[in-house]
């Protein structure tokens, strides 16, 4: 398939890291089995912007068993495992698009590519696929059938382009599905976060004190784990119910301008821009080390921490030292990128099974009702929700109750009280 990875040469191991990973994704071997027999994407063409790893090779398998012609592009510029692309590419009949490092240039020349094929489905992490088709694809919009978005920054765009008329088909929010948002970016998020953090700086997390900006579900997984490895966890959040909910959590609140001359680290989990700045940088301890796991790197203001530093250098992989006029030093990891995914191999494949299986039952879903859907974003079926969930529990090999017929009719019913 045309394809531009790194290498095909590491296409062997590339296919040994996808066994390895498709161990645990037990939900997606469910859906490839019923895929096979039934052959929902015919003829349909699937444009999937993703983070390239041995997960995601894990869904291509089932795209592509369900009849689909599949091309794959990366979501972010750090996050490709050129491995899992060239293995995806060699021999899983996907046409390929990403480069572990890759320039902008080449980000959005990738996305083009895939836009080349002719999608009539869109599978997104982050809304740059999405976007880029408004601004630049618009002759392909009247056949789109529809997309699915990952991340709760995709969302967030996507809401801000339903809102204002932009969007020009029907998008499902599969990071707002229970099974994955309460899975996939609490606990895959929380243990791929600090799995960066530890692959990059070998440091101690234990006594130290950890600064998580944002205690949604990615930074209460963050707090989550860092707790659990012994540090003193701070949180800083703008949502006063969110700052209450972590306060009661056992956590320490307080606004970033205090917590700044506090931190050994700091990890920014918002989806907005320029939390961490200037200003806070000024009051950090030596040896202060910084980082993202939001979608984009703009949640700390880079260019700031570039004009106060006298010194810059690389001092280990994925970890960035900047001095400043007094001699203070600033750790910057992964270039202020996702550091689960670009320090690190990102969320275990266990919890990845459902987000991915969301994907591929919505992507279905949007071929079953094609021209039922409304132009906007749309919630994920609460059937396809459940039905993961159950799925998912079977393959753990747990039951659990059902109601009886006495339950379900209570349940229903208004007339019984005190």
């Amino acid at each position: 398939m045309p394809s531009d990875i790194k290498d095909i040469a590491l296409a062997a191991d590339g296919m040994l890291r996808i066994e390895w990973a498709g161990m645990k994704m037990p939900v997606l071997d469910m859906i490839e089995e019923r895929f096979k027999k039934e052959l929902p994407f015919n003829g349909v063409t699937i444009a999937c912007c993703l983070h390239v790893t041995t997960e995601t090779a894990n869904l291509m398998r089932v795209l592509r068993a369900g009849g689909a012609t599949v091309g794959l592009c990366a979501s972010n510029p750090l996050s490709t495992q050129d491995a899992a692309a060239a293995a995806i590419a060699r021999d899983m009949g996907v046409s390929v698009f990403a480069i572990h490092g890759e320039d902008r240039e080449t980000y959005y020349k990738h996305i083009h590519s895939i836009m080349d094929m002719k999608p009539v489905i869109t599978i997104d992490d982050g809304a740059d696929l999405v976007s880029t088709l408004h601004k630049e694809g618009q002759s392909l919009l009247p056949n789109m059938l529809g997309g699915t978005e990952e991340t709760t920054t995709g969302v967030v765009r996507l809401r801000s382009m339903a809102k204002s008329g932009a969007l020009r088909y029907p998008v499902i929010a599969v990071n707002d599905a229970d099974t994955k948002h309460l899975f996939d970016n609490r606990y895959g998020t929380g243990q791929s976060t600090l799995d960066g953090i530890i692959r990059a700086t070998n440091r101690l997390v234990a006594g130290t004190d950890f600064v998580v900006c944002g205690y949604g579900w990615c930074g209460r997984g963050a707090a989550m784990r860092a707790s659990g490895l012994g540090a003193r966890v701070i949180v800083i959040e703008v949502d006063p119910v969110k700052a209450l909910e972590a306060a009661m959590d056992g956590y320490t609140v307080m606004p970033i301008e205090k917590a700044a001359s506090i931190g050994d680290f700091f990890v920014t989990a918002t989806g907005d821009i320029n939390v961490i700045r200037g200003e806070h940088f000024k009051l950090m301890k030596d040896g202060a080390i910084i980082c993202n796991t939001g979608h984009f790197d703009i949640e700390l203001e880079l260019d700031a921490l570039e004009k106060m530093s006298v010194e810059k250098r690389q001092i280990r992989d994925s970890v960035g030292e900047f001095k400043l006029q007094d001699g203070r030093r600033i750790y910057l990891l992964a270039e202020g990128r996702l550091v689960n995914l670009s320090a690190a191999e990102g969320h275990p494949s266990s919890v990845m099974d459902m987000s991915f299986a969301n994907q591929a039952l919505c992507a279905e879903y949007l071929v079953k009702h094609k021209g039922d859907l409304a132009l906007g974003v749309h919630p994920v079926p609460l059937e396809i929700d459940r039905h993961i969930a159950s799925m998912k529990l079977e393959a753990m090999g747990i039951s659990i109750d059902t109601l009886t017929e006495e339950q379900v009719e209570y349940l229903a019913a208004w007339e019984t009280g005190t």
